[in-house]
């Protein structure tokens, strides 16, 4: 499969199947094709394997788009401001992603939940308690928010995170959440409660920009209906 990531930080990736070559994306994710390719949609993995990709802020339902003949194009766009980023899962190398991350993927990617370990993870650790992992085989591309550093952490070595910017880390990453010390950091350290610690070995992403601190900073601005 060929593709392209374009369009800076207001990303698209057009792709280009041969016959018969099938990508999938969550119910409503495409936004242009030639007109030789087929779709089909369905609850991939059955309706439970569905209920996990709700949950985790993706459709219940996945479309599958598969070209009837050769040089046939699709297109697909991230939603937000970001980044697009290529994952290649195979082999047993698994990405943990946030949730709402997934875009497109291969067909032989399975998309899993992922949770977060223990009850504080859960309520502190940015993402609630339930995350995304791909494993299988093939190319999985998620949009990722504003801009993205990547980061090799050795053994051992761990970053601590500020809530919602963790976008997604290789499978050997330890996730955990480590509470705030101090009540002065705790009440005027503008972190929250606890920061996300990721423990190596393997690689992380991290974004600058959580889109529940930007939906946060918009709200004020949108005009209220009067009575």
């Amino acid at each position: 499969m060929e593709y392209e990531i374009w369009g800076g930080n207001l990303p698209a990736v057009t792709m280009k199947l041969s016959r018969g070559e099938s990508v999938c994306t969550q119910s409503g994710g495409m936004c242009w094709m030639t007109d030789q390719i087929d779709m089909m949609t369905n609850a991939k993995g059955g309706v439970l394997k569905g209920l996990g990709r709700l949950l985790t802020g993706d459709s219940l339902f996945i479309a599958t788009y598969t070209a009837r003949t050769d040089g046939q194009e699709i297109t697909f766009s991230a939603t937000i401001p970001g980044e697009i980023k290529m994952f290649e899962i195979g082999n047993g190398y698994e990405i943990v992603a946030q949730k709402g991350a997934f875009l497109c993927s291969e067909p032989d990617v399975e998309i899993t939940t992922d949770f977060t370990v223990g009850i504080k993870g859960g309520l502190f650790g940015g993402e609630g308690f339930l995350l995304q992992r791909y494993k299988g085989n093939g190319k999985v591309f998620c949009e990722l928010d504003g801009s993205i550093r990547e980061i090799d952490l050795a053994p051992g070595q761990t970053y601590k995170v500020d809530t919602g910017n963790v976008a997604a880390f290789e499978g050997t990453v330890t996730y955990s959440v480590e509470f705030v010390k101090g009540f002065k950091n705790l009440l005027f350290g503008g972190e929250g409660l606890a920061l996300t610690t990721l423990t190596g070995p393997g690689k992380i992403w991290l974004q600058t920009m959580a889109i529940d601190e930007l939906a946060s900073r918009i709200i004020p601005f949108v005009p209220q209906k009067s009575n």
